[in-house]
């Protein structure tokens, strides 16, 4: 098996591990857990990163009005351009409402996407999508906060390739998650939820 289907593979598996965590936190929220509990012990939490303009971006944020956070990398042969390609076209079809929503683009893959890198990548893009890159560390911190899956895989002759979630996470004007769009998700059922997103928000 090659290094693609291998990532292939394991970003599927990745899904269904945030499918297991969505499932856990309406469980907890069926348990009385409540929105503030939930926002503290699940998903999220504070991160200090830089966006492809070079300014500080933290948790503050994505308050103030409903978000969208997806992680991946520059260097991703299919997962990251096509979501980013469909975000783009949501982002579209949503018309004025588009404004009103923050898009961010989270590097899982410090160590090559510097800002310059973020920037020339994302101007295939939607202008709106925010990318955010950082210090390993910093990194680090913000895929623990947001239970993300990301992992190096060495390639056959050098280099590598990065095998993480393919989830977009959807998160209300209180920096709350609230669900997600998946992989390939049916573009109609997609752009309802970021409707939703946005009129509830």
């Amino acid at each position: 098996m090659n290094a693609l289907k291998v990532v292939r593979y394991s970003a599927w598996g990745a899904v269904v591990i945030v499918v297991i965590a969505v499932g856990y936190i309406a469980w907890q929220w069926q348990q009385g857990g409540g929105v503030e509990r939930l926002a503290a012990t699940s998903i999220g939490g504070p991160f200090t990163l830089t966006d492809q303009h070079g300014d500080t971006v933290t948790e503050a944020a994505l308050k103030g009005h409903p978000s969208a956070m997806f992680f991946g990398y520059t260097f991703c042969p299919d997962v990251c351009p096509t979501t980013l390609f469909e975000m783009t076209g949501w982002l579209e079809k949503l018309g004025p409402d588009a404004d009103k929503l923050g898009v961010y683009f989270v590097s899982v893959d410090p160590e090559r996407d510097t800002q310059e890198t973020l920037a020339e990548y994302l101007s295939a893009f939607d202008p709106r999508i925010t990318g955010l890159t950082g210090t390993p560390e910093a990194v680090a911190e913000v895929v623990k906060g947001y239970r993300v899956y990301a992992r190096k895989v060495p390639l056959d002759g050098g280099g590598y390739l990065m095998d993480h979630t393919a989830t977009i996470y959807l998160i209300d004007s209180n920096a709350v998650f609230t669900g997600t769009i998946d992989y390939q998700e049916d573009p109609d059922t997609a752009l309802k939820k970021l409707r939703r997103l946005v009129d509830t928000s």
